[in-house]
């Protein structure tokens, strides 16, 4: 058995200097070589499918890579095997090699990794397309040039035709360069922008798209548009600008989606592209020599996001098979998680990361000092209008304890059968310490792993397991509407409809963030209406499932219970070495919930592999409506830290008090719980 060195460059790496993050990417593309082909062009990792064919799969392990090699050879350094990807380039696009990847078809992966590949032929094109012999470009511009009259989704992937152009503008400018094309695809692309110049945020679509994740930012969207501003700056000045502008503008929503410990809030699809969601941050001193000095964010701020990333992720020793290659999954390898266009070199996508190796050492970038989060300049809550989000990370309530960054979701769904839609879109929060799940199953809590959620069952109970269990959770939130009230709108909630069946059953909830009087609690309010008698179980956060033993803290199998739960009524807790997360039923009498800890199936959490669930379990009789008043509470141990200290107890103890809003609208008994 080979075992992982952990000496690889990039675990363990302080991640303080540009040699540092150097050596990080070097640390990632070592591993690749001994599953390199002999003409370079094809990289395998792994025999897991994908809905794509074992070529492009290959294909992409080879292209992906790419996003950080080249910025590293943009910025001035070497890197020994790089001969190996100019190699690869020509046996790939050679239809007479062993090793051609094949033409692009329509709505092909292919196209995907023209992206890197363009990319490349821009920025590195001394090193990996100078050197080729002349039917070797001839080929690499024919390959590329044939994503130019093929159907293409309409999404972030008309990007990839437009590094492809790009590249073409310097390789074959009268042969395969289709200007036109280009035109065409950015002016669409320019559709997907959201409310003109006071957004820096896009749609990952046409109108109608509901999705605003990482894809319109590092994954695709925002990364893309500053890349482009930088190389097409005197050809195309004034979209180059408008893209310059909307970048600094998006930065400023982007930053809340980091917590001080340098962790992201993973949220919606693709995140086994780790540490690419910080590439945004990343290629931003790419596109700019200098930034505004009115800029509320500085370089060292900026620095600061791109370096606790990479440092978070350097303490992650799961992230990689025992041969150094990235694994598929997030914190650990995970296949629950995935979606159908995951393959074993996916997860490369993360080399945008190392964007800001494209400029060197002299750059303000590097020459600044690391700063941290900006406190003192953004608020600790703060509502974004366009993703539908209220963002948190406030301060801890005690310099004994830690914190985590988090957001309020309503109104976000993916506009096609997505693997786990209604986990990575549909959930009420998400976390940066706690993650979420993804179900492993149709039958019963333990598969759904429905955290930050209300679950709800029509099955009547008495049908055992296996004919019944069957829960539904929110995947379309109907008229989801950010509110702002109090003096000045400087609070905010969040309101919604969800309709679980096609019927008269449905459930408006609110959601609020926390207030002054219990700030590590935020509260949810449902409005349950219903003609059928139903069952409910409402998720708090998830967290490491594990005992001071190391044994499950409950066993869903045997019934055993560790050390570290609390299930009662209208109370339930959950204590283990990364946190305490629990609820509190808010209503009194016979209408409280019991809490019960939820073991969740293993590998459905994206961070902790073994995880339970805290969740209030409720019946509801058919007929009229009732209220659900549930707090949330989360309490993260500190990072690289396996106790939380006692000062937790007296957070937990204080009670969410009644928003304003919420006078209007509660029935009168309703209101007394708050009392």
């Amino acid at each position: 058995m080979v075992l992982l060195n952990r000496d690889n460059g990039f675990l363990g790496n302080a991640f303080e200097t540009r040699q540092d993050v150097v050596a990080g990417l070097k640390g990632l593309l070592d591993p690749l070589a001994p599953h390199t082909s002999p003409g370079g062009a094809l990289i395998t990792l792994g025999s897991s499918g994908t809905h794509y064919d074992l070529r492009a799969c290959q294909l992409e392990a080879f292209a992906r890579p790419l996003w950080g090699l080249v910025s590293l050879l943009a910025g001035g350094d070497e890197y020994e095997r790089t001969e190996t990807w100019m190699r690869g380039l020509a046996s790939g696009t050679d239809p007479e090699s062993d090793e051609y990847w094949g033409a692009s078809k329509g709505k092909d992966q292919r196209m995907v990794e023209t992206s890197p590949i363009g990319f490349a032929l821009v920025m590195a094109h001394e090193q990996l397309f100078d050197p080729l012999d002349d039917k070797s470009k001839k080929n690499v511009a024919a390959w590329l040039g044939a994503i130019n009259d093929k159907p293409m989704p309409d999404t972030n992937w008309l990007w990839f035709r437009v590094f492809a152009n790009l590249a073409l503008s310097k390789i074959s400018p009268d042969e395969h360069y289709n200007p036109a094309r280009m035109k065409a695809d950015l002016d669409h692309l320019d559709t997907f922008q959201l409310r003109g110049e006071e957004s820096g945020w896009s749609r990952d679509g046409p109108e109608g798209v509901l999705q605003l994740d990482y894809y319109s930012g590092s994954f695709a969207i925002q990364f893309a548009q500053l890349a482009y501003s930088k190389l097409m700056q005197k050809e195309d000045p004034e979209r180059c600008e408008n893209y310059r502008k909307r970048a600094l503008r998006f930065a400023l929503d982007l930053l809340y989606y980091f917590d001080q410990e340098g962790r992201c809030i993973p949220f919606g699809r693709s995140m086994i592209y780790r540490f690419a969601v910080v590439s945004t941050f990343s290629i931003l001193p790419f596109a700019f020599d200098d930034l505004p000095e009115d800029y509320p964010l500085k370089w060292g701020h900026i620095k600061g996001l791109v370096l606790r990333h990479l440092r978070w992720w350097g303490t992650q020793e799961d992230i990689f098979k025992s041969d150094g290659t990235l694994n598929i999954g997030y914190c650990y390898e995970n296949m629950t998680m995935t979606e159908n266009y995951n393959g074993f070199g996916s997860p490369y996508w993360c080399c945008k990361a190392f964007a800001c190796l494209a400029v060197p050492s002299s750059h303000p970038f590097w020459q600044s000092p690391e700063l941290a989060w900006p406190t003192d300049a953004f608020p600790p809550i703060t509502s974004i209008l366009d993703p539908l989000h209220i963002m948190v990370r406030l301060p801890p309530a005690s310099p004994a304890l830690a914190t985590h960054t988090y957001l309020l979701s309503s109104g976000q769904a993916c506009h096609y059968a997505l693997k786990a839609a209604e986990s990575k879109y549909g959930r009420y929060a998400y976390s940066s310490a706690f993650g979420f799940s993804c179900p492993t199953g149709a039958f019963g809590l333990e598969q759904m792993a429905a955290d930050s959620m209300l679950a709800l069952c029509d099955d009547p109970e008495e049908e055992g397991f296996g004919q019944g269990e069957r829960w539904r959770v929110r995947r379309i939130a109907e008229g989801a509407e950010l509110v702002k009230y109090g003096q000045g709108h400087e609070q905010v909630y969040l309101h919604s409809v969800w309709r679980p069946w096609k019927d008269s059953v449905a459930v408006e909830t609110w959601l609020f963030p926390p207030m002054s009087a219990a700030p590590d609690w935020y509260l949810r309010v449902h409005k349950i209406t219903t003609d059928r008698a139903l069952r409910s179980s409402e998720g708090g956060w998830p967290c490491y499932g594990q005992g001071p033993d190391g044994r499950a803290l409950v066993q869903v199998f045997s019934g055993e219970r560790g050390q570290g739960g609390l299930e009662e009524v209208g109370t339930v807790r959950a204590i283990t070495s990364k946190g305490i997360v629990g609820l509190r039923d808010l209503s009194t009498g016979p209408q409280r919930r019991q809490g019960k800890l939820v073991q969740s199936d293993a590998n459905s959490n994206l961070i902790f592999s073994r995880s339970v669930l805290p969740s209030l379990l409720g019946s509801h009789a058919a007929g009229g409506e009732e209220w659900l008043v549930t707090a949330v509470y989360g309490q993260p141990a500190k990072v690289g830290e396996s106790v939380v200290d006692e000062a937790w107890k007296a957070e937990w103890e204080k009670q969410p008090v009644l928003p304003r809003p919420l006078e209007k609208v509660l029935p009168e008994e309703v209101k007394q719980w708050f009392s």
